[in-house]
């Protein structure tokens, strides 16, 4: 019976530590966090459309995670999308002329922000702003432009529905 009760014990305690293994890879695989992180400076980067960009968004540089999307929020006078980055104190030499661009992980994935270093002697600190940005592609706009481009193109050929004319 005491042999019993040892082997559950030991059994609950492997089932917990397990759950609490899985807990944290699922924490780490949907960005939502973990310890050690919030470290770092502050700097912000204004775009006309960020798509589907959200917080806790991957800030790369290269491909490297150097940090992560803190805010995004509406510039009132120029209704513009301010998005707040927080880069890791690990790289503090960040030229000031550096570029931001939106890009998407895959066909489908998520959309993160990129970094294109410029040349500049001087580096971004705590509270500057990017002033070389590139907006995030919609996918349904350019679906729409498209289907636009292709419906006046229609139109220029008499009518005929595109058809070829012999």
């Amino acid at each position: 019976m005491l042999q019993s009760k040892t082997i559950e014990i030991i059994v609950g305690i492997f089932v917990l530590l397990g759950l609490a293994a899985l807990l944290m890879l699922s924490m780490k695989v949907s960005n939502i966090g973990g310890p050690g992180e919030g470290s770092g400076y502050k700097i912000e980067a204004e775009f006309l459309n960020i798509g589907g960009l959200k917080t806790r968004a991957p800030v790369k540089m290269a491909g490297v995670t150097i940090g992560r999307v803190h805010g995004i929020s509406i510039d009132e006078d120029t209704y513009n999308a301010v998005v707040v980055m927080n880069i890791s104190n690990d790289y503090k030499n960040i030229p000031m002329d550096t570029s931001a661009s939106i890009y998407t992980a895959g066909l489908l994935g998520e959309q993160y922000i990129s970094l294109q270093p410029g040349g500049s002697e001087t580096y971004l600190a705590e509270g500057d702003q990017i002033q070389i940005t590139s907006d995030a592609v919609v996918l349904e706009e350019i679906i729409g432009q498209f289907m636009y481009n292709q419906a006046a193109g229609g139109n220029e050929d008499g009518g005929n529905g595109g058809g070829l004319d012999f």
